[in-house]
Order: structure tokens, then sequence, then C-alpha cells
């Protein structure tokens, strides 16, 4: 079964979410900052079980949840062009094989959700203020919540927008709707209204009320998703809530920045929080038009020797596992001693656990090594000496030449949701957790910085 999107904005169209190919490395001074504040992210789980070894039940939903999200961005890129995609670029095939769920000035903070799978953090919409859970997201653009009008059984735990107690709301033309590929739905009506997070309010800001949601939404306990790509992704043909607000002049410094870790995660609107990175941060642009935030000139070292180099790199903060072209991890692995094939219908390769591999990732300044700890996710069985790594061989449509460092490397705010138990240990693994990540839309850029 397939992923469908669809939308009706005066009238019946399907619309795709962007992934492309961006402009070459650059680097640039910091940033400055306009101290608007920081939305705490919670701390997050990941992959391994309480005995030390690889959850692998789990992993093979999140593949399935991230192969199901990249179909889906890449027929809205294909519908929000024209009907062709960026050479390299194609749709795969998915078959459903998992229950797979998608959820999109002050200081608030950002709480983990459902196990290394959602960033999420409160907003408010409307006036007076209806406050909503949300998942931060930046590979998506579009924000939605459930409405008072939903009778969906999932619905019934959710906080619910209330057009008619809100004096700021207007009702919009259009229909909102995601169906993914076992059969969900997420539907509703559109609006505008002021949406207000950390400090930062935005007016008459478009999203979606939905009055159909799925029942595997029932046990998130996330309202929605807000989503910080870029306008050519959105569903609803509309900018994102980020990019409004720097068009609107509602923060002065148009950044926000990540920080991703196993305590105190934020999200920060309105530039960077320098107590958390050392100085300079690194820009590399991108191309906006393309949706995502993806970069070029990407190189990669295994135990310091190069192995690929001008690649592509999307960093997406809703995505949990690194994913790369088959051929093109399978040489990656092919320098690391003792590395072989684990799991060859998902992707899975395996590592000697007493010699966890030394990778960095460059763009041309200097090298972001990824922890053993992150790269790491647990023992292939218990009281195996091999362990499983994070960077898997998935082919997701992307081309043969382009890496997804997801919150692997950043650790960041998700549009899916893997179905996770709640109860199990904290253990995290994410390459956005390797840098400070910087997110510009005055320098239309990604930027990396050291940890303190």
């Amino acid at each position: 079964m397939l992923l469908k999107i669809s939308s009706s904005v005066a009238g019946s169209i399907t619309l795709t979410l962007a992934i492309a190919a961006l402009p070459n490395c650059v680097s640039a001074s910091p940033q400055s900052e306009q101290p608007y504040g920081a939305i705490s992210l919670p701390d997050r789980t990941l992959l391994i079980n309480a005995d030390g070894t690889f959850n692998h039940n789990k992993a093979v939903v999140c593949n399935a949840a991230t192969a199901l999200k990249y179909r889906r961005n890449l027929m809205n890129l294909q519908g929000n062009s024209g009907g062709s995609l960026p050479a390299g670029m194609k749709l795969i095939d998915i078959p459903l094989r998992t229950q797979i769920q998608v959820r999109g000035q002050h200081d608030e903070s950002l709480t983990d959700e459902n196990d290394d799978s959602e960033w999420a953090g409160m907003i408010t919409i409307g006036r007076p203020g209806q406050k909503f859970l949300v998942d931060f997201d930046t590979g998506s653009s579009d924000l939605w919540v459930p409405s008072s009008l939903c009778n969906s059984t999932a619905c019934s735990s959710k906080h619910k927008y209330n057009a008619s107690s809100s004096s700021t709301s207007q009702n919009e033309t259009g229909t909102f709707s995601i169906q993914y590929g076992d059969g969900s739905t997420v539907s509703g009506s559109i609006y505008s209204d002021t949406v207000t997070f950390a400090g930062v309010k935005v007016q008459r800001q478009r999203f979606s009320a939905v009055t159909n949601l799925s029942s595997s939404f029932a046990s998130d306990p996330v309202d929605g998703v807000l989503g910080l790509g870029f306008p050519s992704i959105s569903i609803l043909k509309a900018d994102p809530v980020f990019v409004s607000a720097a068009q609107q002049n509602a923060i002065t410094t148009k950044a926000f920045s990540f920080y991703l870790a196993k305590n105190n995660s934020e999200l920060y609107l309105g530039g960077t929080n320098p107590k958390l990175y050392n100085d300079p941060i690194e820009y590399h642009p991108v191309d906006k038009s393309n949706g995502f935030w993806q970069v070029k000139n990407a190189s990669i070292t295994v135990g310091g020797q190069t192995v690929f180099s001008d690649f592509d790199t999307i960093i997406d903060s809703g995505t949990t596992i690194m994913y790369g072209p088959p051929d093109m991890v399978k040489d990656i692995y092919s320098k690391v001693e003792g590395a072989e094939v684990f799991d060859s219908s998902e992707g899975f390769y395996s590592f000697p656990c007493d010699k966890v591999p030394e990778i960095s990732f460059s763009w041309g300044g200097e090298k972001f090594a990824i922890s053993s700890e992150n790269f790491n996710l647990g023992t292939t069985a218990p009281n195996a000496s091999t362990c499983a790594g994070a960077l898997a061989a998935k082919d997701l449509g992307l081309g043969n030449t382009t890496l997804l460092l997801g919150d692997r490397f950043v650790q960041s705010i998700a549009p899916l949701k893997c179905e996770f138990l709640p109860s199990e240990p904290v253990n995290s693994y994410s390459w956005m957790k390797n840098a400070y990540h910087v997110f510009s839309l005055e320098e239309t850029a990604v930027g990396f910085a050291k940890l303190k």
C-alpha cells in the first residue's frame, strides 16, 4: 500500500513535500543573538533494550516510518514543482509492514515524547490562547492540531481547537488531508489565527484543525505537528509558522537552533544560545525552493580516511536513524574493521562492540564526529560481542549520493512517530546530538558549531 497526501485549496489537487539538492557549503561568522526564548525538549530514549540489546522491532518500525515520510515528501515535491522530480530522485513503492504514525522570548521546555521519536513543546493558538503540545519538525512545513469538532476516538484525550472561542479565528477555503499507507488519515478544515510559541506571536497563520484522526494516534500524548521546513513542501501552500514570524518581523534574528542531548535539550527561537556552543558557527547554504534543509559538498571519514566526498546531506529533526543509499553505506562499512550485514532486508550492519568506528562529517570546514555512544545501537543479541550501527542502508528515493542525517546527528522534533513502548529505558543516539545546529532564514543556510 502506498502513502498518499492530498489537499484541496480552491479545488482538489495532490500536493507534495519537497526534498532537494542544495548549494555548496560556506563558512560565516556567528549569528547575532535575539533573546526570544528556548523551548525545552524532552529527554529521549531510543533503540536499546533494558539488557543493552538492539531493539530490532522498533528499528524496523522506524525504517518503515521514514520510508513512508520520504515517499510523501517526494510526492509533495513533485506536485508543487509542476509534476517532475529533481534528477536522481524517484518515488519508491512501499509495502505496509508496521503500524506507523506521522504526527509535523520566554523559556519553555521541549519534551521528548514517545521514546526518542518526538521533540515536543507547548504553543497557543487564538485569542485567548488555546494550548497545544506539538512536535517541532524541520522535515515538514504545516501546522495541524485537533478540532473541537473531531469525533474520532483518538481526539478524546487531545487538546482541541475551538474556532468560535477565538476572536482572531478566520475560516479559510479548502481542506487539509494526509493519508498514510495503512489507510489512516488526518484531515480537517483550514483556518487562520494567531499562533504564539516561546514568546513569538504570529498573526493570521494558516493551519488545519483536523476533524478526523486515526485511532493509532490515541496513545500519542502530542496533539499535533508544527513544521519548520520551507513553504515549497507545505500541503496547505502556506508559509510555515517560523517563516511567517520572520516576514512579520516578530523576530529580529531570523533563525532557530537545536541543542539535542540526553538532558536539557532545547529549541531556541530568534537566534542561538551561546551558552551551548563554541564559536564560530559554520554556515552551509541551502536552496529553500526545495523545501528541506539540505546541504551539498559533504564528506565522510572513517578512522581518519575519507570514504566519500561531494555528496548531499538532509538535516531532518524528525528522523531517528541515519540513512544512506545501499551501495554508499556498503562502502562506508567496508572501511569499518569487522563490520558485516546484520539484517539485509532492513539495511542494518553490525560491528565489534569494542571497536566502535570513528566517523566524522565535514562540509569544507570543521569535522563533526559522531560519538561512539550515538553510533552504537546496542548488542545484536544478549551477551553478543557485536553491536548494531546507527547508519542504515535504505533507498528512500533521494538519489544515489544523498545521506539523511536525522536526530542521530542533530536530535530533533519529529513529525512522525514510531510506535514505542513508553516504559522502556532512556538512551539516545542522534547525529544532531553531535553538534549545535542553526537553521537560518537570513543566511538561507544550516549552521554547525562545536558543543561546549
